[in-house]
């Protein structure tokens, strides 16, 4: 009868084959999925280097012995798991260039989904709003933060005071901008104007002074 034939080789070596090429596939995925997340783990190691050298005191606070710096590189590698490694050195380049405090978990992914800011580091920023032709408004900004932070240190007192001065003035505020970008702001490109319509009236010698008293004041210089 049909049911006592003996299956063939072909018959009997199928299901072995099948299972085979999807163990194959199952380990090529998981040898794909390891070496990312090591990836992760070395990325994650190289932000804390970085964040070591550039914020030592802070750093030696937050992480005072060897076993919370391993439970803090666990909780970060896990808490920042959805980006891939060249995005969280990325975000931690910009907390470096435009924080002066250690970033926590909370700005750290704040900082890695801001990829498209396109922020310049702070001293070229300065030269940007210190350079930009007048109308200010019709420049072409490398970004909208750059602008602002102009407007808001004086147009008129960054061009008439020497860079030691002007510059601690114009990188608190463009800190503080892309601070707030970074929270979720949304800064307007500046409206083009056919002619400045109000430059503004240029400050005396006296008024200068004055000013930039009270701003030294203010950022306690």
């Amino acid at each position: 009868m049909a049911s006592g034939k003996t299956p063939t080789t072909a018959q009997t070596s199928a299901p072995a084959t099948a299972q085979s090429a999807t163990s194959s596939q199952t380990q090529t995925g998981d040898t794909g999925d390891q070496l990312l997340l090591n990836e992760k783990k070395r990325a994650i190691n190289e932000v804390f280097a970085l964040f070591k050298l550039n914020y030592h005191n802070q750093f030696s606070a937050a992480f005072p012995d060897t076993e919370t710096l391993h439970h803090a590189k666990r909780l970060w590698l896990e808490a920042l798991a959805a980006f891939a490694p060249q995005k969280i050195m990325q975000g931690a380049k910009r907390a470096i260039l435009h924080s002066e405090y250690l970033p926590t978990i909370h700005k750290m992914l704040l900082l890695c989904t801001a990829g498209e800011s396109g922020f310049p580091d702070t001293r070229a920023a300065y030269r940007e709003a210190c350079n930009a032709p007048s109308p200010k408004t019709n420049h072409t900004w490398s970004h909208p933060a750059v602008y602002y932070a102009g407007r808001e240190a004086n147009w008129f007192f960054l061009a008439n005071n020497p860079e030691s001065v002007a510059y601690p003035v114009f990188a608190d505020h463009y800190r503080k901008l892309c601070a707030r970008v970074l929270e979720g702001e949304k800064l307007t490109t500046p409206e083009p104007l056919k002619l400045e319509q109000n430059p503004g009236k240029p400050l005396s010698k006296r008024q200068n002074a004055r000013k930039l008293a009270e701003l030294r004041r203010e950022l306690g210089l």
